[in-house]
């Protein structure tokens, strides 16, 4: 089996909320990330990312295992939410506190 996908399944296992992004929360290199890092941050709970411009064997292997083309992507209690226009969508709506406010508190309960 493939490492690379191995390394991305256990990354999407061990982090109940997780953004693959182009830079890091602190630098983010593109507008998509950054508006993403927004957004997850005003929802006030923790995430892990991993920037894939440093793991170029990610950024190749992760949209074919997740049938998703683009960066950045969240995932969040082991499944993709989507990209920088749902997220930002689910974000207006209120579902994306829920959804990362219920996650966090499962994480908290383990």
């Amino acid at each position: 089996m493939n490492t690379v996908v191995e390394k991305i399944q256990r990354q999407i296992a061990e982090n109940p909320i997780l953004l693959y992004m182009k830079g890091s929360p602190q630098q983010p290199s593109c507008g998509f990330s950054a508006q993403v890092v927004q957004v997850l941050s005003a929802c006030s709970e923790s995430f892990t990312y991993v920037d894939i411009l440093q793991n170029p064997d990610i950024r190749a292997e992760l949209p074919k295992y997740a049938n998703w083309p683009t960066f950045p992507q969240l995932w969040v209690d082991g499944e993709l939410i989507g990209g920088c226009d749902i997220i930002v969508d689910m974000f207006k709506n209120g579902e994306l506190q829920l959804l990362i406010t219920q996650t966090a508190k499962k994480k908290t309960q383990m």
